[in-house]
């Protein structure tokens, strides 16, 4: 004799997913190298992905260029909860720091226009040492950003 009820383990109670969730932070693999293959549509995208990002978690955006004359970085980071300025940070070795808070439509411009870029900054012939570094953009906690110390998985 058979009965209609099922036990719940036959129905798929309790099991483990098929997908897992991820450990990882959902900004964790927003990281470009300029240049890149990417299209402008794909760029507009990755940008899009990493303002909200930058409004909804505690992480900032960071350009680093390298050259004969030390490293330029470019760090943005939310200025407010609604995602419509930011901070943006500029660091040269020979300046120092330069802060200013910027709106997001110029962000989102700067940010597109530096990624999309067909030769990485750090290429520049202009010296007699070319630099072998790309540039690089990543989003990193922002305590990272502050202290300038990196934890990367290469």
């Amino acid at each position: 004799m058979t009965s209609e009820r099922q036990h719940p383990r036959d129905r798929g109670i309790d099991r483990v997913p098929a997908h897992r969730q991820s450990t990882e932070p959902p900004w964790s693999g927003l990281e470009l190298r300029v240049p890149n293959d990417r299209s402008r549509e794909s760029l507009v995208s990755f940008v899009e992905c990493v303002l909200v990002e930058l409004t909804h978690a505690d992480v900032g955006a960071e350009y680093r260029s390298s050259n004969i004359w030390g490293v330029k970085l470019t760090q943005y980071i939310a200025a407010d909860t609604v995602g419509e300025r930011f901070k943006k940070r500029h660091y040269d070795e020979r300046l120092g720091w330069h802060e200013q808070t910027i709106p997001r439509q110029d962000v989102r411009e700067e940010l597109i226009n530096r990624l999309s870029r067909p030769v990485s900054l750090a290429t520049n012939q202009s010296h007699t040492h070319p630099v072998e570094e790309p540039d690089t953009f990543r989003v990193n906690p922002t305590w990272q950003l502050r202290t300038g110390r990196r934890t990367s998985k290469r």
